[in-house]
């Protein structure tokens, strides 16, 4: 009986191997990787981690899917290569399903949800190494926010979704994806992207909420000025290297980090 994917979960299964190699290549370029895979559905991508991995985590919400997987990898599981936990990513840190103190993730991600997956792993208290994801070709740019040919991603400005990756590691688009590497087909093509170097600039927990209150608060009105939009002076603003009529989309996460430590 051919399943049939559900809709509230945003499930389209990839069914491209090439894609999954380029993916799992891009996690495990080492080889020896222990990875944290969110959502393997079919297992297309789960195939492909398991020749470079060490060892494959993976995390579904569909018992459905755990049910398949598990008949389809017995093997994988009895050899302790592949464990399956059947779970909600975004109700528990990655430490509840991953012991190794180095990870790195992979998935092919609901649309929906991709801004949530990504601020869940990148603020948790073990982050992964690398993070490796296949999403809406849309987002993917946002996310990388750079000007220029290949993707001229959102004409090189930033947003709170771009600033909020680059706060922590440097994302960049591996390669475009066509819909019709999916089933369903979506309605818009998709794109894997990286983000690697991925580090916690914060000292304290009361550090990294400040930075977001103001990161919010700086891009709450997109048309009116930084200045405006924070409250402040163009003297504070100067602290941290920015002009008195520059907007939001303009500024670098260094320089965000910067004015959340100048603003009290």
């Amino acid at each position: 009986m051919k399943l049939i994917p559900k809709k509230s979960l945003g499930q389209n299964f990839l069914r491209a191997p090439a894609i999954a190699r380029v993916i799992a290549e891009t996690a495990c370029p080492l080889g020896n990787e222990t990875v944290l895979e969110i959502g393997p559905g079919e297992g297309a991508l789960t195939d492909e981690l398991l020749k470079c991995a060490k060892k494959v985590v993976a995390v579904e919400k569909d018992a459905r899917l755990i049910e398949i997987l598990q008949k389809k990898y017995a093997q994988e599981i009895r050899n302790k290569k592949l464990a399956l936990s059947l779970s909600d990513i975004l109700s528990h840190s990655p430490e509840k399903f991953i012991r190794a103190k180095e990870y790195v993730v992979a998935a092919n991600i609901p649309y929906y949800i991709t801004g949530a997956i990504i601020k869940h792993l990148l603020s948790a208290k073990n982050k992964p190494k690398r993070v490796v994801f296949l999403v809406q070709k849309e987002v993917a740019w946002r996310i990388a926010a750079r000007k220029g040919r290949p993707f001229n991603s959102a004409r090189g400005k930033e947003s709170v979704l771009s600033i909020s990756v680059k706060v922590y590691g440097t994302p960049r688009i591996v390669r475009v994806v066509p819909a019709g590497a999916f089933y369903p087909r979506p309605k818009v093509d998709s794109a894997i992207i990286v983000i690697e170097n991925i580090q916690n600039p914060f000292r304290k927990k009361t550090g990294e909420e400040k930075f977001f209150k103001i990161l919010k608060c700086g891009f709450a009105h997109k048309r009116k000025l930084l200045r405006r939009n924070l409250g402040v002076t163009g003297e504070t603003l100067a602290l941290c290297g920015i002009q008195k009529d520059t907007r939001p989309e303009t500024l670098s996460e260094k320089q965000w980090l910067c004015l959340s430590k100048k603003i009290g």
